[in-house]
Order: structure tokens, then C-alpha cells, then sequence
């Protein structure tokens, strides 16, 4: 995994990053919907700010790397792609902050089709997202999508790393009908709470590390977003930025 970046210089530097960008950026679907609502907002989209001012002051986005992988242990293929990673200041705090694009794409696999003939790796994998969680395995239900946990466990890693004070994973939903909502719901209750859509919960306030999910509503005109929209970063600073 490389630990070098590049400035963005509009959405479609976001397309090259992907795992199969001939399939995957296409208007309407996630990956173009995001990559055209964060870069239009040149730091932090306003749905966003509105759920991470519980946190104390303006929230401000500090750095975003798209499409960065997370290294997870447990065999060869042993990383989590999450579609945005994002150090974000919000008062006092600083936050770890890892974005889950989503339309009307499903959350992928199901943790009882992923768990179907194991391997060791895949078990000390599970073990490991259960143990930063602060879950059992016997609490997961064979429906529950295996993307959330890893998505969420990138936050925490990445909070070690940049010793952030929180951890946080939110969905960033553009579907009008707020299609996988269930599911992400779902998720949330394993830890005792329950979601709402546009509001952050913490899910595990006891913690030594605070941890964050959300459910944030994305303004649906990014659905038809093209190569001819909004192209430049504004921002000097050139907080959004793309892996080298």
C-alpha cells in the first residue's frame, strides 16, 4: 500500500483508484456520487457538518484519501478499501473517519456466506474485528454484512495510527429511498443503540476511544453528476487528495 499522495484535482482522479473503474464509475452508482459531492463541498459536504457538530465546534476536514486501504491480518487478501478516509478537527477533538458510499449497492456479502468454509486466516480475521468491536462472534448474526464491520474496524485502526481522539464509520447514503438503511440498522443494535438517519451514535461511549456510526443523507442532484461538473479543489491546502 503506498504512503504517498497526491492532490486531487477533481472527481475524475477519483475514478483511477477504483478496484474496477469501468464498472464501478458510472453516474448514479456510489463511487462517481461521492467523488462529486465531497469535491463540490471542498472539504466536508454539509450533511456531513451537520452530524459531526454534536462533537463540539465547526467540524473541519483536515485531509481525505480516497479509496484507501486499510491492512487487516488474516491471510493474503487482507485489506479493507474503503471508499473515503478522512481526518476531520471538531472542537477539542480530532477524528478518525472512514465513508461508505452507497446508492442503491448492497453492502456486499453476507457474514454466513463469508464465514462458508473458513479458512484460518479468514477466522483469525473475524476474531481480531470482533475483539476491536468489543463483540462476540456468537453475537453475529449469519444476515449481518461482513463490509460493516470491516469498514468500522478501519476507523479504529486509523485512529491508532493517527492517535486521533475518536473513531467514527458513516454510511453516505444518496439513495432517495434509503435503500440498505435495514441492514446498517441492524449493525447499529449489536451495540445496544439504534440508528437514525442524519445523526451520529455512539455506539461504545465506555470506550477508551470513543466510537462513532451514521447514516448521513446525501443531496440526491450528485446522482447525475458528469465529467462536465464541477472540477477544481478550491481549497490551497489541497486537503482532498489521491494515493500515489
Amino acid at each position: 500500500m503506498s504512503r504517498i499522495y497526491l492532490p486531487s484535482s477533481g472527481p475524475a482522479d477519483w475514478r483511477r483508484l477504483l478496484a474496477d473503474p469501468s464498472k464501478q464509475w458510472r453516474s448514479g452508482f456510489s463511487a462517481k456520487t461521492l467523488a462529486h459531492s465531497w469535491e463540490a463541498a471542498g472539504g466536508l459536504p454539509p450533511e456531513i457538518v451537520s452530524m459531526l457538530r454534536v462533537l463540539g465546534g465547526e467540524p473541519d476536514l483536515l485531509l481525505a484519501l480516497p479509496e484507501h486501504k486499510v491492512p487487516l491480518p488474516g491471510g493474503s487478501r487482507g485489506e479493507s478499501q474503503n471508499n473515503l478516509f478522512a481526518l476531520v478537527k471538531a472542537g477539542e477533538q480530532t477524528l478518525a473517519l472512514t465513508i461508505e458510499g452507497k446508492v442503491d449497492e448492497p453492502f456486499g456479502q453476507l457474514l454466513g456466506e463469508w464465514k462458508a468454509n473458513a479458512s484460518p486466516g479468514k477466522r483469525q480475521r473475524l476474531a481480531f474485528l470482533c475483539d476491536r468491536l468489543g463483540l462476540h462472534e456468537e453475537q453475529l448474526p449469519p444476515d449481518l454484512h461482513y463490509q460493516l464491520l470491516h469498514r468500522t474496524v478501519s476507523a479504529f485502526i486509523e485512529a491508532d495510527r493517527f492517535r486521533t481522539d475518536a473513531a467514527a464509520m458513516i454510511v453516505h447514503s444518496f439513495s432517495p429511498q434509503r435503500r440498505w438503511f435495514d441492514a446498517f440498522a441492524r449493525f447499529v443494535s449489536l451495540f445496544g443503540c439504534s440508528a437514525e438517519p442524519g445523526r451520529l451514535i455512539p455506539v461504545r461511549p465506555d470506550a477508551s476511544r470513543l466510537l462513532y456510526l451514521g447514516w448521513a443523507c446525501g443531496d440526491p442532484q450528485f446522482l447525475a453528476a458528469n465529467e462536465e461538473g464541477r472540477q477544481g479543489f478550491s481549497r490551497d491546502d489541497f486537503r482532498i487528495a489521491t494515493s500515489g
